[in-house]
């Protein structure tokens, strides 16, 4: 009765809504767990396909691949026949089956996950944290690219030939690596009076100064140095201090000095100018580093002088004189003008006077002569073949235009005016050539004799 009863639940299973598990194969469920725990003996239960001390239980030693006493015994093998060892064989070849499935399906997928764990790493290798500090605004990314150029190109930031680029571009970049970009900005400077154009990447004026590698120290600048240069830039006016000596009054100055023009120095200087002193250099220009200015006290005054104008002279051939012969038909009178001088003394010494004006009082007007033409006759009858050289060294020592102390008698032979012009000349006498004189001097001999020159005329049968 009892296998009866055994085989039957053996080959139903335990009345339904129970637990019943055979004494060898129930398990010590802990507290709360004894919800849902039928399991039927076709189903899969974990723990069943090698669980310790199966090796030991009735049946174990059948089950396909067990090492027997004569080797793996095969699945054919194994008794025939029902019963609970054979329904466990059947669920643990099922399970087995599944394992290997459930394999075939984890290995693309931890191929898988593989690949995407060696991209992220790469992605994870090329990101790269840099500080880019962009005129002077400093901040912190995170780029994928390889050098400066790239990363500058990324960020959108535009630079130029003026502009500073910290390390250079197409330098390659690291993790961590600091880059910056300084730009360049315009600076018009005149520096010691000389105008040019330079680019600092200084903010400031100050900053400026030092990078252009000027001296600052006492230097004049037009503007705060601590003001603050703009991308359009600025105009910047610096006199640095210079060496300037000043000679004046017989002493000798030297200062040190920012001044723009010679004027400002001299006055800084002490030395003050009177009326139309000056300098050596221009007044106005640039002081230099080690030059020497001589103050130069000027005394000035002025002069008026009167002077003539000489008239001209117009000559007009007449062919009833005699050749060599002129006769003053107009006689010229000069002009007169007034002249105006600057004079001045320059520490003392007298310089030469320049002229300022000149004014006009009275034209000149132009004398007119007549020039004979005609040929002069050389014969007189009765006169030919006499001394007349002895009587004109005797008269008036052989000179044509001698005169006499009174200013009556004129010539070689002495005439008076009015005696001169009986005998056909015209003008003075002492104005005639020789040869006319001395022909109407025959011409008188013929009319009177010797009696003419009362004490020379024996002369001419000397």
């Amino acid at each position: 009765m009892s296998n009866v009863q055994s085989s039957s639940y053996e080959t139903y299973g335990p009345p339904e809504g129970t637990s019943w598990q055979p004494a060898y194969e129930a398990g010590t469920l802990p507290h709360g767990a004894y919800a849902d725990t039928y399991r039927p003996a076709y189903e899969d239960r974990p723990g069943d396909e090698d669980r310790p001390g199966d090796e030991d239980r009735p049946g174990h030693e059948d089950r396909p691949g067990h090492e027997g006493p004569e080797g793996p015994i095969p699945e054919s093998a194994a008794p025939a026949g029902g019963g609970r060892g054979a329904s466990r064989r059947a669920v643990r070849r099922r399970r087995g089956a599944g394992r290997l499935g459930s394999l075939r399906r984890l290995v693309p997928q931890a191929l898988v996950v593989a690949f995407l764990a060696g991209g992220t790493s790469a992605f994870v290798a090329k990101d790269k944290a840099i500080e880019l500090t962009v005129d002077g605004r400093p901040r912190m990314l995170h780029t994928f690219a390889g050098d400066v150029t790239e990363l500058l190109a990324d960020e959108g930031v535009a630079f130029g030939a003026h502009d500073v680029i910290a390390p250079a571009p197409g330098t390659a970049l690291s993790s961590g690596d600091e880059v910056a970009v300084h730009y360049g900005r315009p600076v018009a400077l005149t520096l010691d009076g000389h105008q040019r154009k330079v680019w600092t990447t200084a903010h400031t004026v100050d900053g400026a100064l030092q990078q252009l590698g000027v001296r600052a120290e006492g230097a004049y600048v037009s503007t705060s140095r601590s003001r603050r240069i703009g991308r359009e830039g600025l105009e910047l006016d610096v006199r640095t201090e210079r060496t300037v000596t000043i000679m004046a009054d017989g002493r000798t100055r030297t200062i040190r000095t920012n001044a723009a023009t010679v004027g400002e120095a001299v006055e800084q200087a002490g030395v003050t100018l009177r009326g139309e002193d000056t300098a050596s250099v221009a007044w106005s220009s640039f002081p230099r580093d080690g030059q020497t200015v001589t103050v130069m006290r000027v005394i000035g005054s002025r002069e008026v002088r009167e002077e003539l104008i000489p008239f001209r002279v117009h000559r007009m051939e007449d062919p009833a004189l005699f050749q060599g012969t002129e006769v003053v038909e107009r006689a010229g009178h000069p002009g007169t003008r007034r002249l105006t001088y600057a004079l001045r003394t320059v520490n003392g010494v007298g310089q030469r006077p320049r002229l300022l004006r000149t004014e006009v009082l009275r034209e000149p007007r132009d004398q007119t002569v007549k020039v004979g033409t005609r040929a002069m006759p050389t014969s007189v009858a009765g006169a030919d073949g006499l001394n007349w050289a002895a009587l004109a060294a005797c008269e008036s020592g052989g000179r044509p235009n001698a005169v006499d102390p009174s200013g009556t008698y004129g010539g070689l032979y002495q005439f008076d005016t009015r005696t001169w012009r009986s005998l056909g000349g015209s003008g003075r006498p002492q104005d005639a050539s020789a040869s006319e004189q001395t022909f109407r001097a025959k011409k008188l001999y013929a009319q009177r004799g010797a009696s003419p020159w009362p004490h020379c005329g024996a002369r001419l049968r000397g």
